[in-house]
């Protein structure tokens, strides 16, 4: 099975990204999810955003790389919104990364210093409506990831709600989280057939 390096995002490292990751977990797959806030939670985006202020968001990003280190080159990087930069840094700058799961948010490889690594899988995930993805440059992103990567693709959702793949927080949304969650397993099942 496939082993995931997940980042929650900006409010923390919450319930819902914990029953995300034991979904995965009992399918077989090894995942995890480092605590970047140090056990912190925040009940808005807005709130958490402040906290990753105070922090630096350097900083943020750099606890994220360092969680990498001491584990396998062969993972998935997977990050939910905040949480796909250290996420999609490491796919594209780590060696012997094996995919990526961008949910929420996406980011101009460029931003990294470097193209998108042949031969690595991606999968975006986004609301079609969702103001911080389709407002800020993510979903120009994510479309000009897939026009030039053969192995990236973009999923958008109906709707306008951001971290709607969160079971703990206001803005899930059901249809769509499961919808994500089974084309994450099935992106997670071709990694696992490409080893074997």
């Amino acid at each position: 099975m496939t082993e995931v390096l997940l980042f929650h995002h900006a409010q923390g490292l919450t319930p819902g990204v914990v029953a995300f990751a034991d979904d995965l977990r009992r399918d077989g797959h090894t995942v995890h999810t480092p605590d970047l806030y140090a056990g912190r939670t925040f009940a808005t985006v807005e709130e958490g955003v402040a906290h990753a202020q105070e922090i630096g968001f350097g900083e943020v990003l750099g606890r994220g790389l360092r969680a990498a280190e001491g584990l396998p080159d062969a993972l998935v990087y997977a990050g939910f919104s905040l949480g796909v930069m250290a996420a999609q840094q490491l796919a594209q700058t780590r060696p012997g990364a094996r995919g990526a799961l961008l949910f929420h948010a996406c980011v101009p490889p460029s931003e990294f210093g470097s193209a998108w690594p042949a031969g690595v899988p991606a999968q975006i995930h986004g609301m079609e409506a969702d103001p911080f993805f389709a407002d800020e440059g993510d979903l120009e992103a994510a479309r000009d990831l897939v026009e030039t990567t053969p192995d990236a693709e973009l999923f958008l959702y109906p709707g306008e709600q951001h971290l709607f793949a969160d079971s703990s927080l206001t803005s899930y949304d059901a249809p769509s989280a499961d919808l994500l969650m089974q084309r994450t397993r099935d992106f997670l099942q071709m990694i696992d057939q490409r080893t074997t």
